[in-house]
C-alpha cells in the first residue's frame, strides 16, 4: 500500500482526490487548515491533520511521522483577481509554503510530488494556451504558481524528486465553497441564486473561458503518478469547451430551475479576458478524458449546492496595498461581507 500526502485533502479538488485514492485503496494522510476546507469532505478512511504549509515545523513533524510515499499538492491560496493587493499573503502560502512542503519531501525520501498549477501562468498569452509558449502571468497569483513550477525542475534535476505539474484552469463542481466572496464564479452564481441575490458579472460577461467539470480532472491528475512519460514535465488540465462567464450565468439560471433571476453587470476589472488551454499533450501522454458539457456539469453542481444551502458570503483575507474604496467591485465584494 502507497502513503500518500494530499495537502488542500479538505478542500474542492483536494477532497475528491482523497476519495478516489481512498476508493483504491491507499492509505492518505491530508493536511488541510480548514480555511476553505471541511472536515466533512475527507473520507473516515483518510487520516486528518489540521494544519498549515506555511508553518514549517507542522510541515517537517508531519512527514517525520507519516513519511509519505507521494504528494499531491493542492493547497493553495487562489483568488487570482486580488492576489496583486495581498502580496505577502499570496507568496507565503503558494511559494513559501510550497517550499516547505519540497524540503520535508526530500528530507522524508518522497518519491513524487504532484503539483496543482494554473493557466494563470500564461496571463495574457495568446489562446488557446500551449505549454510551448513562454509564460507570462498578468498577476501575483500566476507569478507564484510559475516560481514553484520552477523550483520543481531545479529539484528534481539537481536532487532527484520526480514531479509533474498540472495547469488547471476554472475547475468547478460539488463541494466547491459558495463562501469565498473572490473567487469560484460558479459557486459564487450558485449562492447568489439561492440568497436572492443578483448574479454579479463583471462587465460585460463577454470572458471567455474553459469550464472544467472537477470529476473529469481527478483521474487525469492521478495518472501522472504512475507515468514516467509525465515527470518532470508540465501539462495543461481542463476542459476542450469554452464558453463566456455570461453564458455560464444563463446556464447556472437554468440549473438551478430559475431562468428569471436578475444578472448585475458590474463595472469591468482588470482580468485576464480569454484564458482557456490546448490539452494536446496531456491527452497524448496522460490519456484522453471526458469533458462534461457545462449544462451537464452545472446540474450535478446545483444539486449539491441545493443540498447544502445558501451561505453567507464571508472572508477573513485582508487587503494589504489597497482598500476596498480604490477599486469599485471591491468595495461591492467588501459590502456583502460585512454582515458576517
Amino acid at each position: 500500500m502507497t502513503r500518500y500526502l494530499v495537502t488542500g485533502g479538505a478542500g474542492f479538488i483536494g477532497s475528491h482526490i482523497v476519495h478516489a485514492l481512498v476508493a483504491r485503496g491507499e492509505e492518505v494522510v491530508v493536511l488541510d487548515n480548514l480555511t476553505g476546507g471541511d472536515r466533512t469532505n475527507v473520507p473516515a478512511q483518510a487520516t486528518l491533520v489540521v494544519g498549515d504549509i506555511v508553518h514549517a515545523p507542522t510541515v517537517d513533524e508531519l512527514f517525520a511521522a507519516y513519511r509519505p510515499d507521494r504528494v499531491l499538492h493542492l493547497a493553495a491560496f487562489a483568488a487570482e483577481g486580488i492576489s496583486h493587493v495581498v502580496k505577502r499573503h499570496n507568496y507565503t502560502v503558494n511559494v513559501l509554503g510550497s517550499i516547505n512542503l519540497v524540503n520535508a519531501a526530500l528530507a522524508a525520501g518522497t518519491s513524487f510530488f504532484g503539483f496543482a498549477s494554473s493557466v494563470a501562468v500564461y496571463g495574457h498569452g495568446a489562446v488557446p494556451m500551449r505549454e510551448t509558449e513562454p509564460p507570462e502571468p498578468a498577476d501575483s497569483y500566476g507569478n507564484a504558481k510559475l516560481a514553484v513550477e520552477r523550483e520543481l525542475a531545479i529539484t528534481m534535476r539537481m536532487q532527484g524528486l520526480a514531479y509533474t505539474a498540472l495547469r488547471m484552469h476554472n475547475v468547478y463542481g460539488e463541494r466547491q465553497s459558495m463562501a469565498d466572496p473572490y473567487r469560484n464564479a460558479v459557486a459564487i452564481f450558485l449562492n447568489q441564486i439561492m440568497r436572492g441575490d443578483p448574479i454579479s458579472v463583471y462587465g460585460d460577461g463577454s470572458q471567455l473561458r474553459a469550464f472544467t467539470y472537477v470529476r473529469d480532472v481527478v483521474d487525469v491528475f492521478l495518472r501522472a503518478i504512475e507515468n514516467p512519460a509525465a515527470w518532470g514535465k508540465t501539462f495543461n488540465l481542463g476542459s476542450r469547451r469554452t464558453s463566456t462567464v455570461l453564458h455560464m450565468a444563463h446556464a447556472i439560471r437554468h440549473a438551478m430551475n430559475a431562468p428569471n433571476h436578475p444578472i448585475l453587470h458590474l463595472p469591468a476589472r482588470e482580468e485576464v479576458h480569454a484564458a482557456y488551454a490546448d490539452s494536446t499533450s496531456t491527452r497524448h501522454v496522460l490519456g484522453d478524458w471526458h469533458d462534461t458539457p457545462l449544462d451537464i456539469g452545472l446540474v450535478h453542481t446545483a444539486a449539491w449546492a441545493r443540498s447544502h444551502g445558501p451561505v453567507q458570503p464571508t472572508t477573513k483575507l485582508r487587503l494589504e496595498t489597497a482598500t476596498p474604496t480604490e477599486a469599485s467591485w471591491l468595495k461591492w465584494i467588501a459590502a456583502k461581507t460585512a454582515a458576517a
